[in-house]
């Protein structure tokens, strides 16, 4: 990883990159506490009102880490605004979603199938996918268990996670389905 995005104790410089990517000079309200969590393989459940700072909150991680973080969300137009912003500060991410052809589709999923392309500085770092390419792609299962196995699944993200609710107006189903994540891949 590069040098610089660590202190000389060798902790993640998380003010630095803070600054240097997204051009912000201090972090909001807990979102500190939440990046160090991540970082330290911790569960976390993070509650936000809308423009709190939550997609930063797994954004930062991921650029530290040799590895994808899958971010999971319910709009393909959202992905897509999400996707655009995070690759205009400087991080590789990619979508899988039915807005692309299926030769792109096919080449992020090989790329995610080698290691060691994972690893370098191109590597994918934020992986975006709706819940229902989750629980339908075979393919993308497969990419998945291979990068567990290496060592380069780094965590999952449920954003929008009201959807999870089957009270709520915009309930989706395979968002009750997220949960077998945490079984196939601990």
């Amino acid at each position: 990883m590069e040098t610089e995005l660590f202190s000389a104790a060798g902790e993640p410089d998380l003010t630095g990159l803070l600054k240097r990517f997204f051009g912000y000079e201090s972090f909001r309200p807990l979102q500190e506490e939440v990046m160090r969590d991540a970082l330290a393989g911790h569960d976390t459940f993070v509650l936000m009102p809308t423009g709190g700072g939550k997609s930063l909150c797994y954004q930062l991680p991921a650029m530290l880490t040799r590895g994808v973080t899958v971010v999971i969300c319910p709009l393909v137009s959202l992905i897509q605004v999400q996707v655009d912003q995070i690759v205009a500060s400087g991080v590789v991410a990619q979508q899988l979603s039915s807005a692309q052809s299926g030769e792109e589709q096919s080449r992020i999923l090989s790329h995610l199938h080698r290691p060691s392309e994972v690893r370098s500085d191109e590597g994918i770092r934020l992986l975006y996918v709706t819940p229902e390419k989750l629980s339908s792609s075979d393919a993308l299962t497969n990419a998945l268990r291979k990068l567990h196995a290496n060592g380069l699944l780094m965590r999952f993200v449920v954003d929008e996670a009201h959807c999870v609710s089957q009270w709520g107006h915009d309930f989706r189903p395979d968002y009750t389905r997220l949960g077998v994540l945490k079984h196939n891949f601990p």
